[in-house]
Protein backbone atom coordinates (compact mmCIF):
# COMPACT_ATOMS: atom_id res chain seq x y z
CA UNK A 1 0.00 0.00 0.00
CA UNK A 2 1.56 3.26 -1.11
CA UNK A 3 1.58 5.93 1.95
CA UNK A 4 3.14 8.28 -0.02
CA UNK A 5 1.92 9.21 -3.56
CA UNK A 6 3.46 11.84 -6.09
CA UNK A 7 0.83 12.88 -8.76
CA UNK A 8 2.47 15.17 -11.48
CA UNK A 9 4.61 16.96 -9.21
CA UNK A 10 6.38 19.87 -10.16
CA UNK A 11 8.37 22.52 -8.48
CA UNK A 12 10.59 25.81 -9.74
CA UNK A 13 12.43 28.14 -7.85
CA UNK A 14 11.85 31.95 -8.31
CA UNK A 15 14.88 33.69 -8.95
CA UNK A 16 16.22 36.25 -6.63
CA UNK A 17 18.18 38.44 -9.35
CA UNK A 18 14.85 38.39 -11.41
CA UNK A 19 11.39 37.79 -10.23
CA UNK A 20 9.83 37.29 -13.74
CA UNK A 21 12.49 34.41 -14.21
CA UNK A 22 12.96 30.88 -12.78
CA UNK A 23 15.35 28.76 -12.58
CA UNK A 24 14.60 24.97 -12.94
CA UNK A 25 13.55 22.58 -9.53
CA UNK A 26 11.26 19.71 -10.11
CA UNK A 27 9.36 18.52 -13.05
CA UNK A 28 6.50 15.61 -13.57
CA UNK A 29 7.30 13.56 -10.67
CA UNK A 30 5.23 10.64 -10.35
CA UNK A 31 5.87 7.90 -8.12
CA UNK A 32 4.95 6.05 -4.82
CA UNK A 33 6.54 5.01 -1.24
CA UNK A 34 5.01 2.29 -0.29
CA UNK A 35 4.98 1.76 3.22
CA UNK A 36 7.47 -0.26 5.04
CA UNK A 37 9.90 -0.29 2.36
CA UNK A 38 13.58 1.77 1.95
CA UNK A 39 13.28 3.98 -1.35
CA UNK A 40 16.94 5.03 -2.20
CA UNK A 41 17.58 8.70 -4.01
CA UNK A 42 20.34 9.24 -5.71
CA UNK A 43 21.32 11.38 -8.76
CA UNK A 44 24.51 13.68 -9.62
CA UNK A 45 24.51 17.87 -7.47
CA UNK A 46 21.23 20.01 -8.20
CA UNK A 47 19.11 16.50 -9.52
CA UNK A 48 16.16 17.59 -7.08
CA UNK A 49 16.70 15.12 -4.13
CA UNK A 50 16.91 17.52 -1.34
CA UNK A 51 13.96 19.87 -3.12
CA UNK A 52 12.34 16.90 -2.85
CA UNK A 53 12.28 15.95 0.70
CA UNK A 54 11.18 19.84 1.11
CA UNK A 55 8.41 19.17 -0.72
CA UNK A 56 7.48 15.27 1.47
CA UNK A 57 8.09 17.26 4.81
CA UNK A 58 5.87 20.77 3.34
CA UNK A 59 8.67 23.03 4.05
CA UNK A 60 8.14 23.62 0.31
CA UNK A 61 4.68 23.48 -1.44
CA UNK A 62 4.52 22.11 -5.03
CA UNK A 63 4.07 24.69 -7.92
CA UNK A 64 1.61 21.81 -9.26
CA UNK A 65 0.52 18.54 -8.67
CA UNK A 66 -0.78 16.42 -5.43
CA UNK A 67 1.47 14.59 -3.00
CA UNK A 68 -1.12 12.37 -0.84
CA UNK A 69 -0.03 11.63 3.00
CA UNK A 70 -1.85 7.99 3.91
CA UNK A 71 -4.36 8.88 1.22
CA UNK A 72 -4.78 12.89 2.13
CA UNK A 73 -3.42 15.81 0.33
CA UNK A 74 -0.31 17.27 2.45
CA UNK A 75 -1.72 20.62 1.02
CA UNK A 76 -4.78 20.31 3.37
CA UNK A 77 -2.78 19.14 6.37
CA UNK A 78 -1.48 21.63 9.02
CA UNK A 79 2.79 21.44 9.73
CA UNK A 80 1.92 19.59 12.77
CA UNK A 81 0.23 16.58 10.99
CA UNK A 82 2.72 16.61 8.61
CA UNK A 83 5.61 16.42 11.61
CA UNK A 84 3.57 13.69 13.50
CA UNK A 85 3.73 11.64 10.39
CA UNK A 86 7.19 12.76 8.84
CA UNK A 87 10.21 13.41 10.50
CA UNK A 88 13.37 14.34 8.45
CA UNK A 89 16.95 13.73 9.02
CA UNK A 90 18.74 16.46 7.95
CA UNK A 91 22.40 16.33 7.00
CA UNK A 92 23.59 19.00 9.09
CA UNK A 93 21.80 20.86 11.78
CA UNK A 94 23.35 24.47 12.52
CA UNK A 95 26.44 25.34 14.83
CA UNK A 96 26.41 26.28 18.20
CA UNK A 97 23.20 24.88 19.68
CA UNK A 98 23.21 25.61 22.97
CA UNK A 99 21.17 21.84 24.05
CA UNK A 100 21.96 18.57 25.93
CA UNK A 101 21.77 15.43 23.48
CA UNK A 102 18.09 14.84 25.95
CA UNK A 103 16.85 18.11 25.53
CA UNK A 104 17.21 18.08 21.71
CA UNK A 105 15.64 14.51 21.31
CA UNK A 106 12.52 16.01 23.80
CA UNK A 107 12.08 18.40 20.79
CA UNK A 108 10.84 15.42 18.45
CA UNK A 109 7.94 15.43 21.27
CA UNK A 110 6.89 18.89 20.41
CA UNK A 111 4.61 18.18 17.04
CA UNK A 112 2.30 15.74 19.36
CA UNK A 113 1.34 19.00 21.48
CA UNK A 114 2.34 22.12 20.23
CA UNK A 115 2.21 25.26 22.01
CA UNK A 116 2.82 24.26 25.51
CA UNK A 117 6.56 24.61 27.39
CA UNK A 118 6.85 21.15 29.39
CA UNK A 119 7.40 18.01 28.52
CA UNK A 120 5.00 15.28 30.05
CA UNK A 121 6.21 11.60 31.40
CA UNK A 122 5.10 9.96 27.89
CA UNK A 123 6.94 12.61 26.43
CA UNK A 124 10.13 11.51 28.36
CA UNK A 125 9.80 7.87 27.84
CA UNK A 126 9.35 8.28 24.54
CA UNK A 127 12.67 10.40 24.21
CA UNK A 128 14.58 7.81 26.67
CA UNK A 129 13.52 5.23 24.25
CA UNK A 130 14.36 6.36 21.24
CA UNK A 131 18.26 7.44 22.65
CA UNK A 132 18.16 3.54 23.76
CA UNK A 133 17.43 2.43 20.15
CA UNK A 134 19.62 4.96 18.82
CA UNK A 135 22.66 4.42 21.36
CA UNK A 136 22.93 7.78 22.95
CA UNK A 137 21.20 7.22 26.31
CA UNK A 138 24.20 7.37 27.90
CA UNK A 139 24.97 10.87 26.34
CA UNK A 140 21.76 12.01 26.83
CA UNK A 141 23.43 14.86 29.25
CA UNK A 142 26.39 15.76 27.02
CA UNK A 143 26.65 18.81 25.09
CA UNK A 144 25.32 18.18 21.71
CA UNK A 145 27.95 20.24 20.34
CA UNK A 146 30.60 17.91 21.89
CA UNK A 147 29.58 15.42 20.64
CA UNK A 148 32.07 12.91 17.54
CA UNK A 149 30.50 12.98 14.39
CA UNK A 150 28.93 9.69 14.38
CA UNK A 151 27.55 10.31 18.01
CA UNK A 152 25.59 13.84 16.37
CA UNK A 153 24.10 11.88 13.81
CA UNK A 154 22.60 9.36 16.09
CA UNK A 155 21.51 12.46 18.45
CA UNK A 156 19.13 13.57 15.31
CA UNK A 157 17.97 10.32 14.51
CA UNK A 158 16.74 10.11 17.89
CA UNK A 159 15.35 13.47 18.28
CA UNK A 160 13.44 12.20 14.92
CA UNK A 161 11.99 8.73 16.56
CA UNK A 162 11.09 10.39 19.44
CA UNK A 163 8.47 12.40 17.06
CA UNK A 164 6.75 8.89 16.23
CA UNK A 165 6.97 9.02 12.34
CA UNK A 166 6.02 6.75 9.87
CA UNK A 167 8.22 8.08 7.60
CA UNK A 168 12.03 9.14 7.70
CA UNK A 169 12.75 11.25 5.50
CA UNK A 170 17.07 11.44 5.23
CA UNK A 171 19.20 14.08 3.48
CA UNK A 172 22.73 11.98 3.06
CA UNK A 173 23.23 10.32 6.98
CA UNK A 174 26.30 8.91 6.60
CA UNK A 175 28.00 12.12 5.09
CA UNK A 176 31.12 12.80 6.95
CA UNK A 177 31.34 9.93 8.71
CA UNK A 178 33.93 7.58 8.76
CA UNK A 179 33.31 3.87 7.95
CA UNK A 180 32.21 2.41 11.55
CA UNK A 181 29.93 5.04 11.69
CA UNK A 182 28.87 4.35 8.18
CA UNK A 183 28.63 0.64 9.10
CA UNK A 184 26.51 1.34 12.55
CA UNK A 185 23.94 4.15 10.84
CA UNK A 186 23.32 1.80 7.59
CA UNK A 187 22.64 -0.98 10.44
CA UNK A 188 20.27 1.35 12.63
CA UNK A 189 18.47 2.48 9.36
CA UNK A 190 18.03 -1.78 8.96
CA UNK A 191 16.70 -2.62 12.13
CA UNK A 192 14.25 0.33 12.50
CA UNK A 193 12.50 -0.51 8.87
CA UNK A 194 12.77 -4.05 10.26
CA UNK A 195 11.62 -4.09 13.40
CA UNK A 196 9.62 -1.24 13.66
CA UNK A 197 8.28 -1.13 10.33
CA UNK A 198 9.45 2.51 9.48
CA UNK A 199 9.25 3.51 6.06
CA UNK A 200 12.36 5.51 5.28
CA UNK A 201 13.32 7.89 2.20
CA UNK A 202 16.84 7.62 1.50
CA UNK A 203 18.89 10.43 -0.15
CA UNK A 204 22.24 9.71 -0.99
CA UNK A 205 25.48 10.21 -3.13
CA UNK A 206 27.14 6.76 -2.08
CA UNK A 207 25.14 5.11 -4.97
CA UNK A 208 26.56 1.19 -2.92
CA UNK A 209 25.28 2.26 0.66
CA UNK A 210 22.15 3.03 -1.37
CA UNK A 211 21.67 0.01 -3.42
CA UNK A 212 22.45 -2.17 -0.44
CA UNK A 213 19.87 -0.62 2.05
CA UNK A 214 16.97 0.40 -0.73
CA UNK A 215 14.00 -1.57 -1.66
CA UNK A 216 14.23 0.04 -4.87
CA UNK A 217 15.90 3.19 -5.86
CA UNK A 218 14.54 6.43 -7.57
CA UNK A 219 17.35 8.11 -9.76
CA UNK A 220 16.77 12.13 -10.24
CA UNK A 221 18.75 13.75 -13.12
CA UNK A 222 17.71 17.88 -14.46
CA UNK A 223 14.88 17.70 -12.10
CA UNK A 224 13.15 14.39 -13.13
CA UNK A 225 12.77 10.87 -12.83
CA UNK A 226 15.56 8.96 -15.03
CA UNK A 227 14.09 5.68 -13.54
CA UNK A 228 12.78 4.08 -10.31
CA UNK A 229 13.09 0.17 -9.78
CA UNK A 230 15.09 -2.99 -8.09
CA UNK A 231 18.48 -2.02 -7.72
CA UNK A 232 19.92 -4.24 -10.16
CA UNK A 233 17.54 -2.09 -12.95
CA UNK A 234 18.76 1.39 -11.70
CA UNK A 235 22.27 0.54 -11.20
CA UNK A 236 23.80 -0.10 -14.73
CA UNK A 237 26.39 1.13 -16.55
CA UNK A 238 24.91 2.61 -19.62
CA UNK A 239 22.30 4.96 -17.17
CA UNK A 240 24.86 5.72 -15.09
CA UNK A 241 27.65 7.10 -17.12
CA UNK A 242 24.90 9.22 -19.17
CA UNK A 243 23.57 10.78 -16.10
CA UNK A 244 26.52 11.08 -14.23
CA UNK A 245 28.91 11.65 -17.21
CA UNK A 246 31.38 9.42 -16.00
CA UNK A 247 32.99 5.98 -17.17
CA UNK A 248 31.99 2.82 -14.52
CA UNK A 249 31.79 -0.94 -13.93
CA UNK A 250 29.03 -2.38 -12.38
CA UNK A 251 29.67 -5.51 -10.52
CA UNK A 252 28.05 -7.33 -7.44
CA UNK A 253 29.03 -7.31 -4.18
CA UNK A 254 30.29 -10.78 -2.97
CA UNK A 255 28.08 -11.23 0.06
CA UNK A 256 25.00 -9.51 -0.38
CA UNK A 257 24.67 -10.00 -4.04
CA UNK A 258 23.65 -6.58 -4.44
CA UNK A 259 24.93 -4.48 -7.24
CA UNK A 260 28.39 -2.49 -6.75
CA UNK A 261 29.73 0.89 -8.72
CA UNK A 262 33.23 1.58 -9.33
CA UNK A 263 34.99 4.60 -11.13
CA UNK A 264 37.26 3.62 -14.00
CA UNK A 265 39.99 6.01 -12.66
CA UNK A 266 42.19 5.42 -15.71
CA UNK A 267 40.34 6.40 -18.01
CA UNK A 268 39.68 9.33 -15.86
CA UNK A 269 43.76 10.11 -15.18
CA UNK A 270 44.08 9.76 -19.57
CA UNK A 271 41.70 12.57 -19.82
CA UNK A 272 43.20 14.70 -17.15
CA UNK A 273 46.68 14.40 -18.76
CA UNK A 274 45.20 14.88 -22.17
CA UNK A 275 43.79 18.44 -20.89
Amino acid sequence: MALLELADVAFTYSSSANRTRTRFGLSGINCSVEEGEILGVIGPNSAGKTTLIRLLSKVLAPTSGVILLGGRRLSEMSRWEVAREIAVVPQDLPSGLPFTVAELVLMGRYPHRPGRYFEDERDRRTAEQAMRVTGVLDLAGQPFERLAGGERQRAVLARALAQEPRVLLLDEPTAHLDLRYQAETAGLLRRLNRERGVTILLVSHDLNLAAELSNRLLLLADGRIQMIGPPEHVINEELLEAVYGCPVHVGKNPESGRPNVQLLWPQWDKEVTEL
